[in-house]
């Protein structure tokens, strides 16, 4: 009898799995949608974005947050990204350094310190 609960409890699991990624699937959607809708009254993109949108909606959720974290901040170290995100400090590097090998941003070193940013001037 335990055995059969145990059995019937990890399908439930497995659709619930499936019901929160469907639902996040749709919030994208509907964002997607939405930019659509807006990018046809405006057809030359906005100059103080410097990763359109749809870069952004592709990446996924950890890079994306780690650059528009990046996005707001200007020109940031990894430890400046943590104090945003709330994540280690050597997490951010190593999604930072990923977004650099992607050609998202751009890094600088300055001293020990390295400093990433977005490339305005070559996004355009």
């Amino acid at each position: 009898m335990a055995k059969r609960d145990a059995l019937g409890k990890k399908p439930l699991q497995v659709l619930e799995k499936i019901r929160e990624n469907l639902e996040k699937l749709n919030e994208k959607m509907e964002i997607m949608i939405e930019l659509q809708k807006h990018g046809k009254k405006e057809a030359q993109p906005l100059p103080e974005a410097p990763l359109d949108v749809m870069t952004l909606l592709s990446m996924p959720d950890h890079l994306r947050k780690t650059a528009m974290t990046v996005c707001r901040l200007g020109r940031a170290t990894a430890e400046d990204v943590a104090e945003q995100t709330h994540r280690a400090r050597a997490v951010e590097s190593a999604y930072l350094n990923q977004l650099v090998i992607m050609g998202h941003l751009k890094k600088e070193r300055v001293g020990r310190k390295a400093y990433f940013y977005v490339d305005r001037e070559g996004q355009g």
